[in-house]
């Protein structure tokens, strides 16, 4: 029975760290999960390894989070973002786009980007492209898991698009066939084409 209450207590622990995390993120932008988990076990004075949660419940802390306390904003704020998605990628429709992160699984804020990925045979064509419709952009530079234990570098492109960011982060042409890990869930990213954000859009 002790044994019992101790995890329990553990449970409740990673719950409120999750729940402070959640609001560290929405809050503040904070986009590291592990940073703003080890900030909120810092505020809660909470230690020990069994009482951090893994980004997959902080990931639904966000959400919960954003439906409690966004209510019809977030959701004004969510069909915004994905119409802004789906007109990002009629515009890069040559590079096969495919929608990813928070504005697909719903947990977007006011600090978030809509995430693209895009398929090419190097990030100068797709940088060529922008340029050609009279896009101005900035490049940055993305560390993504393609494997077990092996990272990758990807070349991106952040630009403002229907009032909100744009990053379109550039894969091999093959890319399409295996999206990269995702550091929440350890899985592959899902991703969404154009019909699917429609899709999304007609649901909402």
């Amino acid at each position: 029975m002790p044994k019992k209450k101790r995890n329990n207590g553990s449970e409740r622990e990673r719950q409120v760290v999750a729940q402070e995390a959640a609001r560290i993120i929405v809050n503040h932008g904070v986009r590291d999960y592990r940073a703003a988990k080890q900030k909120a076990a810092e505020r809660r004075g909470i230690n020990g390894r069994g009482s951090l949660p893994g980004n997959a419940e902080i990931e639904a802390a966000v959400a919960e989070h954003l439906e409690l306390f966004g209510g019809e904003s977030h959701h004004d704020r969510l069909r915004l973002m994905r119409v802004a998605a789906l007109s990002a990628m009629e515009l890069l429709a040559e590079f096969t786009p495919r929608l990813v992160g928070p504005v697909l699984t719903g947990t977007a804020d006011e600090n978030s980007a809509v995430n693209l990925h895009v398929f090419a045979d190097s990030a100068e064509i797709v940088a060529m492209e922008l340029e050609g419709i009279g896009v101005t952009y900035r490049p940055y530079e993305r560390r993504l898991k393609s494997r077990r234990d092996q990272f990758e570098t990807y070349a991106g492109f952040e630009f403002h698009h229907s009032h909100s960011p744009i990053q379109a982060t550039v894969f091999p042409v093959d890319g399409i066939r295996q999206a990269p890990m995702s550091p929440i869930t350890g899985k592959p990213m899902k991703r969404l084409d154009s019909n699917g954000v429609q899709a999304l859009l007609e649901h909402i």
